[in-house]
């Protein structure tokens, strides 16, 4: 940490990569120098109480055991909520009650919930309020570059979306922002001062990872934010070099930093340990950034050995159970980025297709990185066919339909806002969902197999009745009866196995746990989890550090086995860097007796 630290501290990352772990460590390092720190959450699943190991609630509270230090989590769903409900309430004896719980479903999407929280969290940086009575104040998770564009143009504040109800889904009738423009325009310039403010860009050691972390860094270069610093966490080191997975582990991550985008080398690197206990408390806190107290704490932590094999069912299991019961339909993975499921979907497909069934593996990830898993197998079984649904291509199709249909009544400035409003990421679900309608009629003749899958919010916008849904169908070759089965598709238990794959750690599990509700609330019921990269299910680790990483994952595990999923499936982690083939012939050799 330099010591000229800007007043304004951001950590953005994906989920899981250790950005509230880095946030409060920053924040009690500040903190001990003497200066007065807030931290901020806007993370829906924040952790923030458990890390600090103190009480966090909607009002700016001190942080027990440090001085000058202070914390606030902001709920961004209770933001949401009420900026829907002040959006909604003026229409409340105008409107039947059909009509506006439709309109709390259009403002239920990512973007909304973003913008009530930057709405919430744009006071600390204007310094209008409780702000200004801090020396820093770190933010734990930024907002994405879609909320900043959408809150810079000057139409998003006009009576634009009075005038023309179906222009800004994303944004809604702005009067019920707390804020003013003028409010924002400080905000985003001073988040574009290097004497301000300073992003942090979370990763790990790890190929997907570092690649979101390069899409952050452009997006945010792109607004004219360009003070950035890159912090690479839980870089293995083997401590005991006679354990074959922790010296696999390690040879990987070695590759991995070898290869980081070269977009990334710009920015300054500092890495961090994956360390054997968990960050928690303002001791651990501490021994993050302090090496000397880390080495005292991991000694300490590795004397003390613990249980550590924890026996899940495999994917091999899963894809016998299947074979014996069908001889079609859907299996979807799901989950947040970064958890396995290309992996997941890749392996069930190979697995499957092997056994003789005709199998259709596709992908909606914009990453697209089935076929790198597919490249990596010496061949492919004759009844597997591989393809993906190109996100970027459908959302371009979808946008151009309808901007010819709503952009020509519009001016320059309104013009701007439809386009700025139509990336949001809800565009690109609707317009992935079309693509995503034709893979399934498929799933009533062979198996598909699909990686990734829509959100629930966009499925109920897309089962709701109204302007919305009647826009997609304009927009949409297939016919109207057609449209609604996807969505009855999913609720088909017969014909459709939805996966929620997760990681064996606390973030992830949270993040999966949310995915369910909300799936629930659009009356679909994952079939099973899957717990990916678990240590605790390999045999035979010596490497203490290894050791006591799977003694943590065994709590997390029966949490999910005992109240999280009807049914649970782990995937061993295994250091290869070609996984597929490993995995398929662990499952084949296991099986086919």
């Amino acid at each position: 940490m330099q010591n000229s630290t800007t007043p304004f501290l951001f950590f953005t990352g994906k989920g899981g990569v250790g950005k509230t772990s880095l946030s409060c460590a920053t924040a009690v390092r500040l903190a001990d120098e003497g200066k007065r720190v807030l931290l901020v959450s806007t993370d829906p699943a924040s952790n923030l109480e458990d890390v600090l190991e103190s009480k966090v609630s909607e009002k700016i509270s001190p942080v027990n055991g440090i001085d000058n230090l202070f914390a606030i989590n902001i709920n961004p769903e209770v933001s949401a909520e009420e900026y829907r409900n002040r959006v909604t309430e003026p229409l409340n004896d105008i409107l039947p009650a059909a009509a506006i719980k439709k309109i709390k479903e259009e403002l239920s999407g990512a973007c909304t919930t973003e913008i009530a929280s930057f709405d919430e969290f744009s006071r600390f940086i204007s310094r209008e309020n409780e702000g200004g009575k801090f020396d820093v104040v770190i933010f734990d998770t930024a907002p994405t570059g879609h909320t900043l564009r959408l809150l810079e143009l000057p139409a998003a504040w006009s009576d634009f979306s009075k005038e023309n109800p179906d222009g800004a889904s994303c944004l809604g009738p702005t009067s019920a922002l707390k804020s003013s423009q003028e409010r924002y325009n400080t905000v985003v310039s001073r988040l574009r001062d290097a004497a301000q403010t300073t992003f942090y860009i979370v990763s790990r050691a790890e190929r997907s990872s570092l690649k979101e972390a390069a899409r952050t860094s452009e997006e945010l270069n792109e607004l004219g934010m360009q003070n950035q610093r890159l912090y690479i966490n839980g870089v293995f080191k083997a401590i005991d070099t006679t354990d074959t997975i922790a010296v696999g582990m390690q040879a990987l991550a070695d590759e991995q930093l070898q290869a980081i985008p070269p977009k990334l080398l710009l920015l300054p690197l500092t890495t961090f340990p994956l360390l054997p206990y968990n960050v928690l408390g303002i001791q651990k806190l501490r021994s993050l950034l302090h090496p000397e107290l880390q080495r005292e704490a991991i000694a300490a932590e590795i004397s003390k050995i613990t249980e550590i094999d924890h026996t899940l069912a495999s994917l091999g299991d899963f894809v016998n159970h299947i074979a014996e019961t069908q001889n079609h339909g859907l299996i979807m993975t799901m989950g947040k980025g970064g958890v396995g499921k290309t992996i997941a979907a890749s392996a069930i497909a190979v697995l499957l297709a092997q056994k003789g069934f005709e199998v259709h593996l596709t992908t909606t990830d914009p990453a697209a990185h089935v076929k790198d898993f597919i490249d990596q197998l010496t061949e492919i079984p004759p009844t597997l066919t591989v393809d993906r649904i190109d996100p970027k291509a459908e959302t371009q199709h979808y946008v151009d339909k309808i901007m010819a249909q709503k952009g020509e009544k519009l001016d320059e400035n309104g013009k701007k806002l439809l386009l700025e409003d139509l990336k949001s990421p809800c565009t690109e679900e609707v317009a992935v969902f079309h693509a995503f309608s034709k893979a399934i009629s498929e799933a009533k003749r062979k198996f598909v197999v699909m990686d990734t899958a829509p959100t629930g919010h966009t499925l109920l916008l897309l089962d709701t009745a109204g302007s919305y849904h009647r826009e997609v169908l304009r927009n949409t070759s297939l016919d109207a009866a057609r449209i609604k089965t996807p969505y009855m598709a999913l609720q088909d238990h017969e014909l459709s196995k939805i996966l929620l794959i997760s990681l064996p750690e606390t973030t992830p599990m949270r993040e999966a746990a949310a995915l369910q509700e909300d799936l629930k609330r659009a009356g679909i019921t994952p079939y099973a989890w899957v717990v990916n990269q678990s240590l605790s299910m390999q045999h035979g680790i010596t490497d203490p550090l290894l050791r006591k990483r799977a003694a943590a994952e065994v709590a997390v595990i029966k949490n999910i086995e005992n109240n999280l999923a009807p049914r649970t499936y782990g995937i061993p982690l295994i250091p290869e860097k070609n996984l597929l083939p490993v995995l398929v012939n662990k499952y084949t050799t296991n099986h086919n007796h």
